[in-house]
């Protein structure tokens, strides 16, 4: 049963609230390898953040909970699994419903759309962020902060938008995932929650004044903020001059798309793509102005700042706009391209900057967020997040968490099977649930994982996938259904 805002004011009015500010930016789709403070090769320009890193605590083994959208915003939302929000796979994709079927067994009640004659079906799962859990933003509003959310939601239809689940403001927050409606990144938007602007002025620049007004006007007490662009989803989409800046600059490069074989798909191995460049720039620069207004109300020092991205960048599918190598496939897959992600924590004075490689995951943010700005912790809530503030104070100190947990029982997209996945220290042991069976690997010495170690360390196989099977029971996962009869479609609409 959730806690009503009411009972929430009285629990959590012991102390007072917190005088530190947080914004927490995520991008969407943005792969590891595309900012230059992990890639200092890299094809795009992304001047902001790398300013932005060098005060920040980077952490470069920062995970994503999901190798696709929702469930990894709603992991960071609530601090739990998607496995035990149910919230497993994109909202709207196959088999997805507002409450779920009584009987997990009976096809008859499922709806697999186009996925209906695969040997292996979908699981169910629910496609809105359920009310009962209390989110980051219903606790910072529990608090006496103010809450804004600017950005793509995709966590639910009305009823389960931002502002039902504790943001004051909602700038741009619907179902969908992506700018889809109007001239798309460009105004007129025809966006329910974002009034157009001029014809022609580009989205995430408009997010981030939006962000940079609010910032101003509330810049006398504690506010949390929640900007997670559109960008760099598809469509497709850049500001003209920027495109044609990376045409050129592909082009004095002699650069050409090459692309490697990953079954049943072919991954991109070189980032040229000038839209998709254009469109990280654009970010950026985005990421920059809210920064500024940081700097011009004179809250640096008093403002915690974290970047990170849903998933892994865009190889495979779509436009196939990005590379992650070294690390291995991209969004909607089991592995590093898919759910290592570029993670920035900055609060000059309070946060060391560098880097540290200790492993995290989305469902980590909650705890260390309300960690860090001294306010009481809610281990019902965040369950599944374990704090990682005390790394960011003292990174030289001792630290133990739990093992990190993937759980996608579903077809990628992308191209991507539906797996179970588990980090523990340097290995990473991943059931996939048709044809490929257990892989292992060990990512200090084979970050790229080419080399499945399964065969050579069957122990190792015996200890990861127990504890992976104590996980999945614990939190009541649900798995994917064989097919009784694939010559029979089950999809429908």
């Amino acid at each position: 049963m959730k806690i009503t805002t009411s009972l929430s004011l009285l629990v959590l009015a012991a102390t007072t609230a917190s005088a530190t500010n947080v914004i927490f930016i995520v991008a969407d789709d943005l792969g590891y390898m595309d900012v230059g403070f992990n890639n200092p090769d890299t094809f795009y320009d992304t001047p902001s953040l790398n300013s932005l890193a060098t005060e920040s605590m980077v952490m470069t083994d920062g995970y994503a909970a999901s190798p696709v959208c929702s469930p990894t915003r709603s992991s960071i939302l609530t601090g739990q699994y998607p496995a035990r929000t149910r919230n497993t796979d994109y909202f709207g994709g196959p088999n997805g419903f507002n409450k779920l079927p009584d009987d997990l067994t009976d096809l008859s009640q499922m709806n697999f759309k186009w996925m209906g004659k695969r040997p292996l079906l979908p699981a169910p799962y629910i496609e809105t962020l359920a009310h009962e859990h209390i989110t980051l933003a219903e606790y910072f509003k529990a608090r006496g902060y103010a809450t804004m959310h600017a950005g793509k939601w995709h966590l639910g239809d009305k009823g389960s938008w931002p502002k039902d689940h504790g943001f004051d403001i909602n700038m741009g927050g619907v179902r969908g995932g992506g700018p889809y409606s109007g001239d798309k990144y460009f105004s007129p938007y025809e966006n329910p929650n974002l009034p157009n602007g001029p014809k022609g002025e580009h989205l995430p620049d408009r997010l981030a004044s939006e962000v940079a007004k609010f910032i101003t006007k509330n810049k006398d007490e504690p506010f949390f903020v929640y900007l997670p662009f559109y960008s760099v989803h598809t469509p497709l989409m850049a500001p003209e001059e920027l495109v044609a800046k990376y045409e050129a600059k592909r082009k004095k490069l002699g650069l050409e798309p090459v692309f490697e074989p990953e079954f049943p798909r072919e991954n991109r191995t070189i980032q040229e793509h000038a839209i998709y460049a254009g469109m990280v720039e654009a970010m950026d620069s985005a990421v920059g102005k809210v920064m500024q207004a940081v700097e011009n109300n004179g809250l640096k020092e008093n403002t915690i700042v974290i970047f990170f991205s849903d998933n892994g960048g865009l190889s495979t599918s779509e436009g196939s706009p990005t590379s992650n190598l070294p690390y291995r496939a991209g969004k909607g897959w089991a592995y590093e391209g898919g759910v290592r992600e570029p993670t920035l924590v900055s609060w000059p004075g309070k946060i060391k900057a560098g880097q540290n490689s200790t492993p995290i995951i989305s469902t980590d943010f909650y705890p260390t967020l309300l960690e860090l700005c001294g306010l009481d912790l809610l281990p019902w809530q965040h369950v599944d997040g374990t704090s990682f503030a005390k790394i960011l104070k003292e990174p030289e100190a001792d630290f133990e968490r739990e093992p990190l947990f993937w759980h996608y029982p579903h077809w990628g997209n992308q191209g991507g099977i539906p797996f179970s996945a588990i980090r523990d220290g340097d290995w990473k042991l991943i059931k996939f649930y048709y044809k490929k069976g257990v892989e292992l690997y060990n990512l200090d010495r084979d970050p790229k994982e080419h080399f499945n170690l399964a065969k050579q360390n069957p122990a190792k196989v015996k200890e990861l996938s127990a504890k992976l099977e104590d996980i999945l029971k614990e939190t009541d996962a649900i798995m994917p259904i064989v097919n009784p009869d694939p010559k029979k479609d089950f999809g429908k609409w």
